[in-house]
């Protein structure tokens, strides 16, 4: 028996622009004494082995219509002849959207019981590569295939998932870095190492979530103002906490209490719409409540999962990003407490039991950034290495 094992280092997330390195490893057990003696033929021979990443993109066929000038990818073409050809999306869903150059990693390779072999595959994710995306009307799903064929014998595939994250505007970003190559170069003057599209990618992300910006709203109903809202930026990385101000203290309606929901919006494009008034489809994650009749000031803080999908467009879909508010006020003038007389005196209020009301609602958009890969690798619990018996 032939066991091959693929390990994929540095993780199973990594940002769009990034080589994705695998170690594959091909081991060969070693046999018991006896059984060895019996055996004329212990040479395992192993025709050839070859290994590539794709992406393969799934819809909802009743709300989604796929683009009919879709060339089908060479691995999808390749699935008819696939038990002598090497066909990494054979029996997956959907269609190839995505795939690298497949890389040959051996050929003609030949063990003796307990030897072992080790290749390291790399493989370069573009910048403007979709993310790895689980909606409601459209998924992306990445992984890496590596094909074995022993002499012999039809091909066997091993499949490792890993989860692609991705900045938008990182490809502008990096062929903007990579323009300065092109200017005449001093052989007497240092020239500084380019940077990596991951180091850009995490500068850019820096950048854009530590940006303050400074926002005030005065949000009112017909018969007044409601509450002032004061938000520091509208750029959020994952894992980061939104942080938020309520003041109260100037209003004219009575608000009784107010909800705050993080949603993500999928909007399919117009021309990959089954129905014409076919609406975006939202998605609610975490949510802040509070009780706030007679305070003045309040705050919110309300998280981002490490687990959602970034801020990122493609040619089928949208997925944007809003805080939802959600403001109960009251028709009616609320008396608060009455302040006390010394300051030992307690006072008692209890508020009335039952409460003309309105509600009204408010979206507020935002962006949500990746963040470090490692980050995120401990909120998603997904394998970097697999193995297959052959």
């Amino acid at each position: 028996m032939v066991e091959v094992k693929a390990k994929v280092l540095g993780g199973p997330v990594h940002l769009a622009g990034d080589t994705v390195q695998v170690c594959v490893t091909i081991n060969v057990p070693s046999l018991d004494p006896a059984l060895r003696a019996q055996s004329s033929d212990v040479c395992e021979v192993l025709a050839w082995g070859s290994a590539q990443i794709h992406c393969q993109c799934s819809v909802n066929e009743s709300r989604v219509r796929l683009p009919p000038s879709n060339p089908k990818q060479p691995e999808e073409r390749a699935v008819t002849n696939a038990d002598t050809s090497f066909a990494p999306c054979r029996g997956e869903r959907g269609h190839v959207v995505l795939s690298t150059k497949p890389k040959i990693l051996f050929c003609d390779l030949q063990l003796l019981p307990g030897e072992r072999r080790s290749f390291l595959y790399k493989g370069t994710l573009p910048c403007d590569a979709p993310p790895t995306y689980r909606g409601q009307l459209l998924k992306y799903a990445y992984k890496i295939t590596i094909g074995v064929q022993r002499l012999g014998a039809t091909i066997k595939l091993l499949r490792v998932p890993i989860r692609v994250i991705v900045l938008r505007g990182l490809s502008e970003a990096c062929v903007y870095s990579e323009s300065g190559e092109l200017a005449p170069s001093n052989p007497f003057l240092h020239t500084p190492q380019r940077d990596t599209p991951r180091h850009t990618a995490l500068q850019l992300i820096q950048n854009l979530s530590t940006r303050k910006n400074l926002t005030q709203y005065n949000i009112t109903n017909t018969r007044g103002k409601v509450v002032h809202f004061c938000i520091y930026k509208t750029s959020f990385r994952l894992g980061e906490d939104i942080v938020a101000t309520f003041d109260f203290s100037t209003a004219e309606v009575p608000c009784v209490q107010y909800s705050v929901t993080l949603q993500s919006v999928e909007i399919i494009a117009e021309g990959c719409r089954q129905r014409p008034s076919q609406k975006p489809m939202i998605m609610s994650y975490s949510k802040a409540h509070e009780m706030c009749l007679n305070l003045t000031h309040t705050h919110l803080l309300l998280p981002i999962p490490l687990h959602v999908t970034p801020t990122f467009n493609t040619d089928l879909v949208s997925l944007q990003w809003q805080l939802h508010f959600e403001f109960v006020t009251s028709v009616n003038e609320v008396g608060g407490p009455s302040p006390p007389s010394s300051p030992n005196e307690q006072v008692e209020w209890r508020a009335p039991s039952t409460l003309d009301i309105e509600t009204m609602v408010w979206d507020l958009p935002i962006t949500v950034l990746p963040t470090t890969p490692s980050q995120v690798a401990q909120a998603v619990c997904m394998p970097a290495q697999q193995t297959l018996p052959l």
